[in-house]
């Protein structure tokens, strides 16, 4: 996969996608596969933006079954088997406990119901998936001791059991998203990213494409297309604004969502947990509610979410307070006190922006939207303009799937039927998940452990084999730095990793769960630095661009140093 912009510039597409996150790659993966030309750009790296903030969990929908929303229920139950199928190196199924208190809606009996429901209505969800280890069980309740047992510390006062079904879980989101945009790619989309769209192209009163700024070599080009598709996630807005020729809306409500990474204090299960939600008004303790709140294992941590709070600003300014990030940690110390988290605890915090609806009259919490939105921007005077606001990052190969259906009725073409859900991705045209992953240990010339190989084939898929075969063994090096080297490498010339960050922080699993050791930054650095002919200051200017993001998404202080007054000013908020 190779950023060729001279590619891009050199003629006329049926599609230019604009935003290389989750919706845009399965976009353009889902139109060149119906035979459409596409280009792709991105302002910054794939994925990187809130594609790569998620709590990791790919959904059935169990919730919907509370407001009886069904056919999100089965949009959901389907995209995930359909991503089991696909991917299935990168989505593995996920056991999830959730204790049952009284006999009310949170009770033994209302969740019996439920995930009775919820088998009934998923009876296909292993249809087709030909690795077994992948297959999702039916749920089941277990009784007040077993629940105990598994959830040591758990408040005993009202407990009746637990509910314990399965969903799926991504082990690393950035790849998946580039393992679609590199199936697109290999099927003949130009894509590059770094490319950020200054201006549209205009025939008459119709949008024909854009003007793209090259962010690494500063130059401009001109892409011709017959439709552009605006899937740029929080950046939306603005370029609906830049195409309506007007200044971008600055007071837009979006929901900054947020997730914590801690040391494992839970093994095995994720857990939902009920958190109670209230602040001091006046000395008075005001009742907001419950929050519905997960612990979720996740490679050697867990990762805790997700919290959601107002955002206004630029998406380019997003980061996270200690005061947030306390509320966070208050919320879990009450849903489950032995885990007893400071400050102090947090290794990382992915943190994205999506759609808000509002903001909830009764708890004053910011909303999130529901659905995915299709806009046709032909309605708006501005023909050749789609927008797509996606919401969920489990459905958004369906919603692609639904938009080149759209596409097809706007260019007047005939298309072949959707095979994006039963096509494997990029590295994952594997019939036998455990049959490969037992290959893989089996490979004792590498001197890697069991554990290296496992997250080797997780990251990777059949593309494994390749990584190992480009390792250069140099005395110097321990196995690991062998096969590290041999994985930027690889980022650089077949993923189009541009910047240090995108190494550390997206092609390999080496920093997206905490900051990795000063020593581990620079071997990266150095690596990239031969293949990118870097010079010494870009080299210590990428450095210190890693720095500076782990500076924003760590914590400063302790928990004693956040002050109470902010904690509480956003509680009321």
């Amino acid at each position: 996969m190779q950023r060729t912009l001279s590619n891009l510039a050199n003629r006329s597409y049926d599609l230019l996608i604009i935003g290389g996150g989750i919706y845009g790659a399965c976009t353009a993966w889902e139109a060149v596969s119906r035979g459409l030309s596409v280009a792709l750009v991105e302002k910054q790296d794939f994925g990187s933006a809130t594609s790569a903030n998620s709590l990791k969990i790919i959904h059935g929908g169990l919730r919907y079954l509370q407001h009886a929303d069904l056919k999100r229920m089965r949009e959901s139950i389907r995209e995930r088997k359909n991503l089991l199928r696909i991917a299935p190196h990168l989505i593995h199924p996920l056991p999830i406990l959730v204790p049952t208190y009284g006999h009310g809606v949170k009770g033994r009996e209302a969740m019996t119901i439920a995930l009775l429901l919820n088998d009934l209505i998923s009876c296909d969800r292993n249809w087709v998936i030909e690795n077994t280890s992948h297959h999702i069980p039916t749920g089941q309740i277990i009784a007040k001791n077993e629940c105990l047992k598994k959830l040591p510390g758990l408040s005993a006062e009202g407990l009746t059991g637990g509910a314990l079904f399965t969903d799926a879980q991504v082990y690393n989101s950035e790849r998946l998203t580039l393992a679609f945009l590199r199936s697109a790619h290999d099927a003949g989309a130009q894509i590059a990213n770094y490319a950020t769209v200054k201006d549209f192209i205009r025939q008459g009163d119709r949008i024909a494409g854009a003007t793209v700024h090259d962010e690494l070599t500063g130059q401009d080009f001109d892409i011709q297309a017959k439709l552009v598709i605006n899937t740029s996630g929080p950046w939306i807005h603005q370029l609906q604004a830049l195409a309506q020729g007007k200044t971008p809306p600055d007071d837009v409500l979006l929901a900054k969502a947020v997730n914590v990474v801690v040391p494992k204090f839970i093994q095995h299960y994720a857990v939902g947990l009920s958190s109670k939600v209230d602040y001091r008004d006046q000395d008075a303790l005001v009742d907001k509610g419950s929050r519905f709140l997960f612990t979720v294992p996740w490679r050697d941590a867990s990762m805790l979410g997700t919290w959601y709070f107002p955002y206004r600003q630029s998406p380019e300014q997003l980061s996270v307070s200690g005061a947030e990030l306390q509320i966070c940690l208050d919320d879990i110390n009450a849903a489950y006190p032995p885990a007893d988290l400071t400050l102090s605890d947090i290794s990382y915090v992915h943190c994205g922006l999506l759609p808000s609806s509002g903001v909830s009259r009764k708890t004053g919490d910011v909303q999130l939207a529901k659905h995915y939105h299709l806009i046709d921007h032909g309605q708006d005077g501005m023909p050749g303009l789609l927008t797509v606001s996606g919401v969920k990052y489990t459905t958004a190969r369906d919603v692609a799937e639904k938009v080149i259906g759209r596409v097809g009725h706007i260019l007047r073409r005939s298309l072949p039927a959707s095979k994006t859900h039963q096509t494997p991705v990029y590295g994952g045209a594997i019939d036998n998940f455990d049959g490969l992953l037992q290959q893989a240990n089996q490979n004792t010339e590498t001197g890697l452990s069991d554990s290296t190989m496992k997250s080797l084939v997780y990251t990777y898929g059949t593309e494994y084999q390749t990584v190992l075969d480009g390792i250069q063994p140099q005395s110097e090096r321990s196995s690991w730095q062998n096969l590290l080297a041999s994985q930027v490498r690889y980022a650089v010339h077949q993923e189009m990793a541009q910047h240090l960050s995108d190494v550390v922080l997206r092609r390999t699993d080496l920093g997206s769960a905490r900051k990795p050791e000063e020593s581990d930054i620079a071997f990266c650095a150095e690596i990239m630095a031969v293949e990118l002919a870097w010079s010494e200051h870009q080299y210590q200017e990428e450095l210190e661009q890693v720095h500076n993001f782990y500076a924003k998404r760590l914590p400063q202080g302790s928990s004693q140093e956040v002050a109470d007054q902010e904690v509480a000013e956003l509680r009321t908020a």
